[in-house]
C-alpha cells in the first residue's frame, strides 16, 4: 500500500524550501584548504616614530551570498560565479579582503564560487550533522510548526566558510541545533564557527567568528518563536566564544545576524556579547574611523543584518580604522546578492617589545 504524504496541508513555500535544500544536501561538500605557514605571505607593519609600538592592517568582508538552490532560487549560477571570479581578480591584485565570513553557502553553486575565491585558507563551518555543544536545551515554548519546517531534521549544514590570506591554524565549531531554531531556519544546521589566523610579523594569532542567525519573517512562524529562536543562538554563540577564544588575542565576530529593524533582539543580543559594535564607534566622527558607505540616522547598525564586532587582547589591541560596502551596485561592484557586502578594515597595534606567541608550526 502506498503510504499518504504526512503533511497533505504543507504550503508551497516549505514545499519550495525543503526542495531547495533537499538538492543541496546533493551537491558538493564544502570547500576546505589548509595553508602551509611558510606560504603565508609577510604583513607590512610599521613601526612608530618613537619605536615603542607597531602596527599592521587586517580587513574582513562580511557577505551573504544569498547562496540558496533551486527552486528556492533561480538563476543565481551567474551571479555566484562571478563573485567568485570578482573576488579572486581582487586578491591577486592585492585589493581584496585580507578575511572573508561567507554565509548561505549552500547550493553548489556557492560551494564553487567561495572555492573560485582562490583564497588559500578556507575553514567551513558546521555540516549538516554537526550535533550542538547545548544538545540538552528545554523544548521551544508553544508547538513545533512542521508545516513551516519544524520537522527536526537538517537538510544541509550552516552556509557558513571563512577564507584567508593567512594560514588558519585552529578551527572550531558549534550548531544551534533543533531545540535553538525556528521555522524554515530549521532546515538548515545554522551555528557559530572560529578560525584562528596568524600574520607573519604579528606577534599573536587574531581569532576571528562567523554566524548566521535566525531570520524573522523569512522564517515563516510567529515574532516570539523566532524571537526565542534568536535569542537561544546568542546565548550559545556567547558560550562557544567563552570556550574557544585566547583572551589573550584581538577577536572579531561578524556575520548575518537578522537583528535589522528589532530593538528586543538587539537587547537580547547584548546581554550575552559584552563586545564593541564597528557600526557604533565609527559613527562617531571623532573615533578616528573613515566611513566609506551611505549611513541614515543616528543607529545604523539598526538597519542592517551585516555587522562585525571586536574586542581587544592583552597588549595586541584592534580597532576599525575605515568602512565600506562591497558589490553594492556602485562603484565596489554590481550587487550580486540579496545583501551587500561590509567590508572593515582594523588596525592591530602592539608593543615593539612584546614577546611573540607561539603561533604557526611552533613559531
Amino acid at each position: 500500500m502506498r503510504r499518504a504524504f504526512p503533511f497533505p496541508h504543507l504550503r508551497w513555500r516549505s514545499l519550495v524550501a525543503v526542495g531547495a535544500l533537499a538538492l543541496a544536501a546533493c551537491g558538493p561538500k564544502p570547500p576546505l584548504r589548509v595553508m602551509a605557514c611558510d606560504a603565508a605571505p609577510a604583513a607590512p607593519v610599521r613601526v612608530a616614530e618613537d619605536g615603542q609600538s607597531a602596527t599592521a592592517t587586517l580587513s574582513v568582508l562580511t557577505y551573504n551570498l544569498e547562496g540558496l538552490g533551486w527552486p528556492a532560487r533561480k538563476g543565481r549560477s551567474a551571479e555566484l560565479q562571478e563573485i567568485g571570479e570578482r573576488l579572486a581578480a581582487m586578491r591577486e591584485a592585492g585589493t581584496g579582503p585580507d578575511v572573508i565570513l561567507f554565509q548561505e553557502m549552500f547550493s553548489g553553486a556557492a560551494k564553487r564560487a567561495v572555492a573560485a575565491s582562490g583564497y588559500p585558507a578556507i575553514a567551513p563551518g558546521p555540516r549538516r550533522t554537526t550535533k550542538p555543544y547545548m544538545a540538552d536545551q528545554g523544548k521551544m515554548a508553544g508547538k513545533a510548526k512542521p508545516l513551516k519546517g519544524e520537522l527536526g531534521i537538517k537538510f544541509v549544514g550552516g552556509g557558513l566558510a571563512i577564507a584567508s590570506r593567512y594560514p588558519i591554524v585552529e578551527s572550531a565549531l558549534d550548531a544551534y541545533g533543533r531545540r535553538a531554531c525556528a521555522g524554515l531556519d530549521c532546515l538548515s544546521n545554522k551555528g557559530v564557527m572560529l578560525a584562528r589566523i596568524v600574520m607573519p610579523g604579528v606577534p599573536a594569532p587574531i581569532d576571528i567568528y562567523n554566524t548566521h542567525m535566525n531570520s524573522r519573517g523569512a522564517s515563516g512562524v510567529s515574532a516570539a518563536r523566532d524571537g526565542e529562536a534568536h535569542a537561544r543562538q546568542a546565548i550559545a554563540a556567547s558560550e562557544f566564544i567563552a570556550r574557544t577564544q585566547d583572551m589573550a588575542v584581538p577577536l572579531i565576530f561578524g556575520g548575518d545576524f537578522n537583528m535589522r529593524h528589532s530593538e528586543d533582539r538587539w537587547a537580547g543580543f547584548s546581554e550575552y556579547h559584552p563586545l564593541i559594535l564597528v557600526h557604533e564607534l565609527c559613527v562617531d566622527p571623532k573615533s578616528g574611523c573613515e566611513v566609506k558607505m551611505s549611513w541614515d540616522g543616528d543607529a545604523p547598525w539598526m538597519d542592517t543584518q551585516d555587522l562585525q564586532f571586536f574586542a581587544d587582547g592583552e597588549q595586541l589591541t584592534v580597532r576599525p580604522v575605515r568602512v565600506e560596502a562591497l558589490f553594492d551596485g556602485g562603484a565596489s561592484g554590481p550587487q550580486l546578492s540579496d545583501h551587500d557586502g561590509f567590508l572593515v578594515t582594523y588596525e592591530l597595534r602592539w608593543p615593539t617589545g612584546m614577546t611573540a606567541k607561539r603561533t604557526c608550526g611552533g613559531d
